[in-house]
């Protein structure tokens, strides 16, 4: 077998297991041009796909490679873009679009190179946010599965589909590349996104103008509603009744529900348990923390979006001291181009230290007993004063436990001041409230989550 028709049979095998986006994005342009002793030596473009291939699909090509070639025994990557006949052809996609600016875009953040591409009046959708540029990693690849079959059985399969992380983990980014996709394929189709605070705002309007029946026809005609950050619905019972009839009308009718929050649906304090039990009923999929490779490959892109060539340890340096938020991960990238341009010479490993170790100290000098209080209440939808006060309601006693394990964790206050700032209790009570919340992380993994969330909340605030 020749070996561009070798690798066409491989590629074959290999589209069947990965999405339509990642296979375009990561297997354009290659082609096996040597093998020798066993070993298929295969082109990738460029050097971030040399580093993807290696990391995360090479053991899928070695596989696909040995069904077709028994005798393959290892894969080699180089760069340079491949002339072998047809290795083009394979990848061509089928339903041409029209061409637009590409680069990677995460959690929202600005590009300049997306600016004159504005929101779809229609749907709402920001074009920017496609499959395309959403980077798929072990933090995300759960969502990013649920949201590919969503477009694959529309209303069919993963009805609703609740989307959960992190403030900047992509969780926006990701729900309107779903419209987005089906949009591209299908033109017809009713699509809308709406964040959810639009969507009180937009209740409101309607009962003050008695246009409420044409609110409701409004979404309740669509073949895709797209909800975001579904968690400030929960502040009213108002709300939640419209919502839920919205709900229940689109699902009568086999319509597709998306949902994103930044918790999962029974961390959302204030929910009703009739829209819970239709959330759970669905699928659920969280957005973690991206791992170490792949906040370095978001930089890669990043850079190489911008046109601006940075030193791999530079790079690294960055990724080991960002861990949590995609954005302030790209913001730390940009303060760093910004410092090169202006010393006009290429910036040293010392000065991106120094930049990194400014942005976590900035987000670790300021947080206050104050803001972890602000922010527990805020995410349990609750008043500052019921915390600090003795109040033993149910829905308090729980969110006064964590702030109090924050504290000790974050601050490393002593246990008689912690019980003194919430209300004068015993510092037994502090102690108590500490370790129960420090089991019950071991014991109710979903703990973690609303953990996570809350540190989020309290680490961004000014």
């Amino acid at each position: 077998m020749e070996k561009h028709e070798l690798w066409q049979a491989a590629l074959a095998k290999l589209e069947l297991s990965l999405s339509r986006p990642s296979f375009l994005t990561w297997f354009h342009g290659t082609g096996i041009t040597d093998i020798q002793n066993g070993v298929a030596t295969v082109n990738v473009p460029n050097g971030f796909a040399k580093e993807w291939l290696q990391n995360k699909y090479h053991k899928s090509i070695l596989g696909a490679l040995r069904e077709v070639a028994g005798d393959i025994r290892d894969v080699s990557y180089i760069i340079g873009r491949s002339t072998e006949p047809g290795t083009g052809s394979f990848l061509k996609d089928p339903s041409p679009k029209k061409s637009r600016p590409h680069s990677i875009v995460l959690g929202g953040a600005d590009d300049s190179s997306f600016k004159e591409l504005s929101v779809d009046p229609d749907t709402n959708l920001n074009p920017r946010y496609t499959f395309e540029t959403f980077i798929v990693g072990s933090f995300n690849e759960l969502a990013h599965a649920a949201a590919q079959s969503v477009i694959k059985n529309l209303g069919a399969g993963y009805n609703p589909l609740f989307i959960y992380g992190g403030v900047g983990l992509g969780k926006t980014h990701l729900i309107q590349a779903i419209g987005n996709e089906l949009l591209s394929r299908n033109r017809s189709l009713r699509v809308r996104y709406i964040p959810s605070e639009k969507y009180m705002g937009e209740i409101v309007d309607a009962l003050r103008n008695q246009e409420m029946n044409k609110l409701k026809e409004k979404y309740r005609s669509v073949d895709l509603l797209i909800m975001d950050d579904i968690q400030f619905i929960a502040r009213t019972e108002k709300m939640q009744e419209e919502f839920f009839h919205t709900f229940n009308a689109l699902y009568e009718k086999n319509k597709q529900i998306i949902i994103s929050s930044d918790r999962p649906p029974q961390a959302i304090a204030t929910l009703e348990e009739r829209l819970r039990s239709r959330f759970e009923g669905g699928m659920i999929a969280d957005i973690g923390q991206p791992d170490f490779e792949t906040r370095l490959l978001i930089l890669k892109t990043k850079a190489a979006a911008k046109k601006i060539s940075l030193p791999e340890d530079a790079l690294a340096q960055i990724a080991d001291g960002i861990k949590t938020n995609i954005r302030e991960l790209e913001g730390a990238l940009n303060r760093v181009i910004m410092a090169s341009k202006l010393s006009a010479a290429p910036i040293g490993i010392d000065a991106v230290k120094k930049i990194v170790s400014g942005h976590q100290a900035n987000a670790g000098r300021f947080v206050s007993p104050k803001k972890i209080i602000k922010a527990v209440a805020e995410f349990y939808d609750i008043e500052e004063r019921d915390l600090l006060t003795r109040s033993r309601r149910r829905d308090v006693v729980k969110p006064r436990q964590i702030a109090m394990y924050f504290l000790r964790e974050e601050l490393k206050c002593s246990y008689p001041s912690i019980g003194e700032k919430f209300g004068g209790r015993d510092h037994t009570t502090a102690i108590h409230s500490c370790e129960k919340i420090a089991n019950d992380l071991k014991i109710h993994p979903e703990l973690e989550e609303e953990i996570r969330a809350i540190k989020d909340k309290f680490l961004s605030l000014p």
